[in-house]
C-alpha cells in the first residue's frame, strides 16, 4: 500500500485515518485498544483526535480521545510507529473558540499529557477564529515547532480567504506553513470543497485529510429512512441527507458495492482516495467489522466506470 505525502511535510501516510472522536464517548478504552491494534496490524498508522473529544458525551469534560489514545501508546510502547494529528481551538468550558498564543501554549501541554508524549506530529488549529490574526496563531505553531513539541501544523473549518492569508503569512514571516486542510468531504458534500479549497490545496500542495467522510454514517447505508435514525447514536443530522440526491447516490454505491463484493462504506472512502487532491479520509468505526470495511475501502481500487457512475450520481 502505497504512502501518501501529507503537504511539503516529512509525514507519510497509508490512505486511511482512524478518527479518535468515538473514543470515550461510543468506544470505551478495552475496545479503542482493540481497534487501534487491528488498524495498526493492517498497515496503517496515522490517528486523528482532539483536545475537545469528546466534551459532548454526558459526564465527559474533554481531553477523553487524547487519554485513551495516550494509554494505547504507553502500553504498546509504539510512539514511533503511528502518527499523531490532535487539534487545538475549541471550546473546552471557556465558553468560545480560542486560537491565540495564550492559549495554543497552554493547550498544547495538556495534550501531551494526556497523550503521554513529548511531541506531536500534526498539530492542527481546529477552528479559524477571525478576530485572532493569522500572525498570532502561527507564532504560537512556530515556537511549538522551534522547542520540539509540534513536527508539523495543520488547518480545519477555515475560510479560503483567512486559509490564503495564513499561508501568504508564514511565506512573509518565515512561519512554519500550515502542511495540511481536514475540510468536510464526502459523496454528498461535495460542492464547498471541490469550488472553494481544492484548487487552493492544489496549487499549494496541501495535504487534505477529510473529515465526516461517510456523512455520519449516511454512506454507509444504513440510514435510508427517518426510522433509521434511532438505531445509532450518531443518527442526528442525518435526516438532511434523505433526499432525492442522497438515495440516487446510495443506490450508486449499492451497484458499485456488489460488483465489487464490499460494503457501500468501503465504496465511499476508496472513492475519496481517488480523488485528486485527497491525501486520506478520517473515518471512525466502533466495531472491528466495521473497521474491516474501512481497511478494504483503502485498499480498494475503483475503475474508471464505477467512478464515473459515483461522479454523476454526487453531481451538484
Amino acid at each position: 500500500m502505497k504512502k501518501r505525502q501529507i503537504g511539503k511535510s516529512s509525514l507519510y501516510i497509508a490512505p486511511l485515518v482512524f478518527g479518535g472522536n468515538v473514543f470515550g464517548w461510543t468506544v470505551e478504552e478495552e475496545r479503542a485498544f482493540q481497534l487501534l491494534d487491528a488498524f495498526t496490524e493492517a498497515g496503517f498508522h496515522a490517528i486523528d483526535t482532539a483536545d475537545s473529544y469528546s466534551r459532548w458525551a454526558p459526564g465527559n469534560k474533554g481531553g477523553e480521545s487524547e487519554t485513551i489514545i495516550g494509554n494505547w501508546i504507553r502500553k504498546r510502547g509504539n510512539r514511533s510507529r503511528v502518527i499523531i494529528a490532535t487539534k487545538v481551538g475549541s471550546d473546552m468550558g471557556q465558553g468560545h473558540r480560542d486560537i491565540s498564543k495564550k492559549h495554543i501554549l497552554s493547550a498544547v501541554e495538556d495534550s501531551l499529557r494526556r497523550l503521554q508524549t513529548d511531541y506531536v506530529d500534526l498539530y492542527q488549529t481546529h477552528w479559524d477564529v477571525e478576530t485572532t490574526p493569522v500572525e498570532e496563531t502561527l507564532e504560537a505553531h512556530a515556537q511549538l515547532v522551534k522547542e520540539g513539541k509540534v513536527r508539523w501544523i495543520g488547518a480545519s473549518n477555515f475560510s479560503p480567504s483567512r486559509l490564503k492569508s495564513a499561508l501568504e503569512a508564514s511565506r512573509k514571516n518565515q512561519y512554519p506553513r500550515y502542511e495540511s486542510l481536514q475540510p468536510l468531504y464526502n459523496l454528498y458534500e461535495r460542492e464547498s470543497f471541490e469550488k472553494e479549497y481544492q484548487n487552493i490545496c492544489m496549487d499549494q500542495n496541501l495535504g487534505v485529510i477529510t473529515y465526516y467522510s461517510l456523512a455520519r454514517g449516511f454512506l454507509t447505508g444504513k440510514y435510508r429512512s427517518r426510522l433509521d435514525l434511532k438505531v445509532s447514536q450518531r443518527g442526528n443530522g442525518v435526516d438532511k441527507y434523505l433526499d432525492i440526491r442522497g438515495f440516487r447516490i446510495l443506490a450508486a454505491l449499492d451497484e458499485v458495492a456488489k460488483k465489487y463484493e464490499v460494503s457501500p462504506a468501503a465504496v465511499a472512502i476508496a472513492w475519496l482516495c481517488a480523488r485528486p487532491a485527497v491525501t486520506a479520509p478520517i473515518a471512525s468505526a466502533t466495531t472491528p467489522e466495521q473497521l474491516d470495511s474501512l481497511i478494504k475501502g483503502a485498499q480498494l481500487g475503483l475503475d474508471d466506470g464505477s467512478m464515473n457512475l459515483l461522479n454523476e450520481a454526487s453531481r451538484w
